[in-house]
């Protein structure tokens, strides 16, 4: 049922069967009645600004219902029957946390303008040019010598400020359940939140300096592997891709690593509960279960673990190239990272006039790096 106030018309009663349906007196003036839509019909797209390009989950996605901007503030009409709930439903959003799938160092370098990562290289000839024959002097020796090189990752600078006076706070307290100095903090430390989770995984579309872990492009890409969703393959498709993957892997870094990490688009992984085709009625298990193991098992000695891990950015309706993504990597900061040089900080609220105040947050943050190129590789169709 809809909310409803009487709003005045400015007629004065003179026969009381001159009022219209619905129509009340009020002190002898004549009200109309106006109802209130306790439904927010408006949505809001999955992506920032609307814009399907941009590859980023909108902040404002909210499993809870969308509401238009205008729909919103704190003067909201209402009746002698309205009860207004302490409890307050609060936005939903889509967040991961980024050190659960790449290693993140915080506080390493802070203030810095970039961080170089040094990168050493052995030099010598094979082992055997090392033996010593009768006669052998030290002009004649073999040599190992080493070699260095650098990756500098770029430091991105980031603060934003949020500003109240005391009509808003004195207002907001009116509304009797909810403090808009505390929703205003926590409104920029989600900003912060979310801008460094898209950030790690698809980067900065604006600044190629900010690569993401899916965006990266100094990673090798497949594109032959995975053409279709794990979930769906057959029994033949499924043994041929475990067979594979892992295979593919040890040959793009020249037989010296293994991975301990798949990221999967989200839509997939939904799929991977579902039993093992060809093994119904014998020993069945669910896809997830049977790939981890065979998969933990396929690097072992090298890797003591191996994990499957859903990343909703590895949809192609959430990334802005359209694409299904895979991520076969180590989860190790030697090959793959993201720095938070300062991380997320406040200043103190501060007033010229003592009616206005302010303050900033303000912190560091560089893209996800790859320091071991040949250790992350990429499946996409």
């Amino acid at each position: 049922m809809n909310s409803v106030f009487y709003r005045g018309t400015g007629r004065t009663l003179q026969d009381p069967s001159e009022l219209k349906a619905g129509e009340i007196v009020r002190n002898n003036e004549v009200c109309e009645p106006q109802f209130l839509s306790s439904r927010k019909t408006s949505g809001l797209s999955i992506f920032v600004d609307g814009d399907h390009n941009s590859g980023a989950l909108d902040s404002r996605l909210n499993a809870v219902g969308d509401t238009a901007d205008t729909a919103t503030g704190y003067q909201i009409v209402i009746d002698t029957l309205t009860y207004i709930k302490k409890q307050l439903t609060e936005q939903k959003f889509y967040t991961v946390a980024p050190a659960d799938y790449i290693p993140v160092v915080v506080g390493d370098g802070a203030f810095s303008a970039d961080i170089l990562t040094n990168r050493t290289y052995e030099l010598a000839d094979d082992f055997s040019s090392g033996n010593l024959r009768t006669g052998s002097s030290d002009a004649r020796l073999a040599s190992a010598d080493v070699a260095v090189d650098g990756v500098s990752a770029y430091v991105q600078n980031w603060a934003k400020g949020i500003q109240y006076s005391i009509f808003d706070v004195e207002q907001a307290l009116r509304a009797n359940n909810w403090d808009i100095i505390e929703r205003k903090h926590r409104a920029r430390k989600k900003n912060w939140d979310l801008g460094i989770q898209k950030i790690a995984f698809l980067g900065d579309a604006t600044d190629t300096r900010i690569p993401g872990l899916l965006t990266n492009t100094s990673i090798n890409t497949n594109t032959s592997l995975i053409t279709a969703p794990i979930s769906s393959l057959n029994a033949t498709g499924l043994q041929t891709f475990v067979t594979t993957l892992i295979q593919t892997y040890f040959a793009n870094t020249n037989s010296t690593a293994m991975p301990n990490r798949l990221v999967i688009p989200y839509a997939d992984w939904t799929g991977l509960p579902a039993l093992t085709p060809g093994t119904v009625g014998t020993y069945p298990v669910p896809i997830i279960q049977y790939l981890e193991e065979a998969f933990t098992r396929a690097v072992a000695p090298m890797e003591k673990e191996f994990k499957i891990m859903p990343l909703a950015y590895c949809d192609a309706a959430n990334n802005p190239a359209g694409l299904h993504y895979y991520m076969l990597y180590r989860d190790d900061a030697e090959s793959v990272r993201m720095d938070i040089p300062v991380p997320y900080t406040t200043t103190q609220p501060n007033s010229l006039n003592n009616f206005s105040f302010a303050d900033v947050g303000y912190g560091q943050y560089t893209g996800t790096n790859v320091y071991r190129n040949l250790e992350v590789l990429r499946f996409q169709y």
